[in-house]
C-alpha cells in the first residue's frame, strides 16, 4: 500500500517542511510515501464568497488530476471525524488489507475543499476540533500516520 499527503497549501515554513520531512523519512521502513503541496490558487484577503466558490472550484480541478480511481480519498475536515493515534492504526491496518493501490490524505487550503472532492472522499478525519495553522496540520498529520505505523508494529514510540 502506497501513502500520499496532499496539501493545496504551500508549506512556506521551513521549519515546518522540515518536521514534515523527518517523517516521510521515518516512514520509509513501513510505507512508500509521498508528499505533494502547492496546488493553491492566490485570493484576496477580502474575497467575497463567490469568488471563494470559484477558488476552490479551481483548485478541485488541480486536485482531480492527482486523484486515481484505485485510491482511498481521506479528506481531512473540521466536520470530520476524530479519531484516537489507536483508532488511526487499525484504519491504517484496515486500508493495508483493503486491496487499494493508495490512502490520499487530502488537506485543503484557507477556504477548505470544494463539497465535490469532500463528497468524493470515502472518509472525512478531523485531526481535533481545535483550530491549526494549515503547515501544523500537515506535520501533525504526518506524525499521526508514523506514528499509527508504530503502533501496528508493538513498537516503543507510542508512550
Amino acid at each position: 500500500m502506497k501513502y500520499r499527503i496532499i496539501s493545496v497549501g504551500k508549506i512556506r515554513e521551513s521549519f515546518y517542511m522540515e518536521g514534515v520531512r523527518e517523517y516521510m523519512k521515518r516512514l520509509g521502513p513501513y510505507t512508500s510515501m509521498e508528499f505533494i503541496d502547492g496546488l493553491e490558487e492566490k485570493i484576496s484577503p477580502r474575497a467575497r464568497e463567490k469568488e471563494i466558490q470559484a477558488i476552490l472550484q479551481k483548485e478541485a480541478e488541480k486536485i482531480k488530476r492527482w486523484l486515481d480511481k484505485d485510491e482511498i480519498l481521506v479528506v481531512l475536515d473540521l466536520e470530520g471525524q476524530v479519531r484516537s493515534s489507536e483508532e488511526i492504526a487499525r484504519q491504517l491496518e484496515k486500508w493495508n488489507a483493503s486491496g487499494k493501490s493508495r490512502v490520499t490524505f487530502l488537506l485543503g487550503a484557507a477556504h477548505g475543499l470544494a463539497n465535490e472532492i469532500k463528497q468524493q472522499a470515502q472518509e472525512s478525519v478531523s485531526l481535533s476540533r481545535l483550530t491549526f495553522p494549515h503547515q501544523m496540520a500537515v506535520l501533525i498529520l504526518a506524525e499521526q500516520i508514523y506514528r499509527g505505523f508504530k503502533i501496528l508494529k508493538g513498537e516503543p514510540y507510542h508512550r
